[in-house]
């Protein structure tokens, strides 16, 4: 199979998704269609047989965001051959690249490939690395490569469908792994009267009202004209606000990023399936 044409779907509040599929798509070749979700549905549109949909989304504590799905709603697959991206911060992406291929194939898309990326996290920061600089540009060639494996897989007609439940998290040490799960118990314990979402807060004195965290944040949680101001009921922890304010003027504090840049500072390669 050539394909007529290669189309993405992506939702990367960040970046770090995009940069992955765009080398997954690099590496396939052919013509490619970009449709980023991250601020905007896709519009009513059909994939053909012929064509090649890379399906892609961040996880966030080990699911894919809701919003991410609904946004890709209208688009329908015809039997078109799909590859299932997940983008995870070094912890792990559990459930996340088999709930995508389980939407996709739900929606006439067929899996023939999947893999899960490491992006750096969004809770990283220069006093709490986790993924720090992910994808770099060790994983950008390993998504090429990627890309080319799955090209070559097409040449040859094979159209099998995928059980992406075989894609698994590269493992995390014993130690590591308890000591995290601990953190998590206690802090659920401690918050277990506490209902209080938290969310970026902005330093009033530092914000310069330019406007860009409210044109970089994916869920409308930022207002333009009030960018002091999160409405944590639609946040989404994504953190763009944060990593995008040139003025450095947002911060986002929780306790989770000190145990994951601790428990997780070990690099994890990317996992893919063929």
């Amino acid at each position: 199979m050539e394909p007529t044409s290669i189309r993405t779907l992506l939702f990367s509040p960040t970046g770090t998704t995009r940069r992955v599929t765009a080398a997954i798509a690099q590496g396939l070749g052919g013509p490619i269609a970009e449709i980023d979700l991250t601020r905007s549905a896709a519009p009513v549109m059909q994939f053909a047989a012929t064509d090649v949909a890379i399906l892609a989304a961040p996880v966030y504590s080990g699911r894919i965001p809701a919003i991410a799905l609904e946004r890709m709603a209208a688009a329908q697959g015809n039997g078109t051959p799909a590859v299932i991206v997940a983008v995870y911060g070094n912890r792990a992406f559990e459930g996340a690249a088999a709930e995508l291929a389980a939407w996709a194939e739900q929606h006439g898309f067929r899996p023939v490939a999947a893999a899960a990326f490491i992006g750096e996290h969004s809770y990283s920061s220069p006093d709490t690395p986790i993924a720090a600089g992910r994808p770099d540009t060790e994983d950008l060639a390993e998504a090429a490569a990627f890309g080319s494996r799955i090209r070559e897989k097409l040449s040859h007609g094979d159209l099998r469908k995928i059980d992406v439940r075989r894609l698994h998290s590269p493992r995390t040490p014993l130690w590591p792994m308890l000591r995290f799960i601990g953190f998590v118990l206690a802090y659920l314990w401690r918050q277990r009267r506490n209902r209080n979402v938290p969310a970026p807060v902005a330093d009033a004195e530092r914000c310069t009202r330019c406007g860009r965290c409210a044109s970089l944040c994916p869920t409308q949680a930022i207002a333009p004209g009030d960018e002091t101001h999160t409405d944590p009921t639609l946040c989404l922890r994504c953190c763009a606000c944060v990593k995008g304010c040139p003025a450095g003027a947002r911060t986002f504090e929780t306790p989770f990023a000190a145990a994951l840049s601790r428990d997780f500072s070990r690099r994890k390669p990317p996992v893919t399936l063929l």
